[in-house]
């Protein structure tokens, strides 16, 4: 497996930006940087030179910061296709089956549609990690926001299909909020359950939850293990209404 360095950034209230280097060349990455001055500082402290931006999708909370942090870099801004014109300072758009280099890591891209219409993930197999936006979050999923559940359901079908060691950087800390819905729905599965209690720990500890795995989301991610999309529609409903 090659090696790739992986830094998260706290952004806002719960987002995460994450950097990606590589140890071979030194070149590194941001990815949805939605804080511009968040990025810069967490390149500086590291005396990294972020080459480029990659966004998952055009929500401020993910692309807010990307001229600030190109102005400051001239790094190169790479985003999804379908919604080039909604980013700000797009220099390439990707679509379905193009590819990224990080130094000497390489990505595909992926269109992952459901939370919007155009969202990608960044999937570098060799590394044997996936940067996947607001589609695959810890133990549930994104919203809705313009794709439908069939959609999303395919999408996380994909995702759920790498090898289980595949490490997921998704771009919220959302976990415990979803631990807490998928005991709720699920209360008979130890492993849900006993993962409740390891997220509750960590929480309190004050650690971060992600990456998470392929294979952890398989064995205790209900909108994963939906059986198929009208299951997950009704789940997603249910987690849009759900208070813990």
């Amino acid at each position: 497996m090659r090696a790739a360095e992986v830094v998260a950034l706290p952004a806002f209230s719960d987002n995460y930006i994450w950097l990606l280097r590589d140890p071979e060349t030194g070149e590194a990455a941001v990815i949805d940087p939605g804080d511009g001055a968040v990025a810069l500082a967490g390149l500086k402290a590291r005396g990294w030179q972020a080459k480029q931006i990659f966004n998952t999708h055009w929500h401020p909370d993910h692309v807010g910061g990307n001229a600030e942090v190109k102005a400051a870099t001239g790094c190169t801004i790479t985003a999804p296709a379908a919604e080039a014109a909604r980013i700000p300072a797009v220099d390439r758009t990707v679509a379905e089956g193009d590819r990224v280099q990080v130094g000497a890591l390489d990505g595909e891209v992926w269109e992952v549609p459901g939370h919007t219409l155009g969202h990608i993930a960044y999937v570098f197999r060799e590394a044997g990690i996936a940067f996947v936006g607001d589609t695959l979050f810890a133990m549930g999923c994104g919203r809705l926001f313009e794709g439908t559940p069939e959609q999303m359901y395919a999408s996380l079908q994909r995702l759920a299909a790498l090898p289980g060691e595949t490490r997921v950087y998704a771009a919220h800390e959302y976990t415990l909020s979803n631990a807490r819905f998928a005991t709720h729905v699920m209360p008979e599965m130890t492993a849900i359950t006993d993962r409740l209690t390891r997220v509750e720990a960590d929480r309190a500890a004050g650690k971060i939850t992600l990456p998470t795995t392929i294979a952890e989301e398989r064995d205790s991610n209900p909108f994963v293990r939906a059986g198929n999309a009208a299951e997950f529609g009704r789940l997603r409903a249910a987690k849009d209404s759900y208070r813990s």
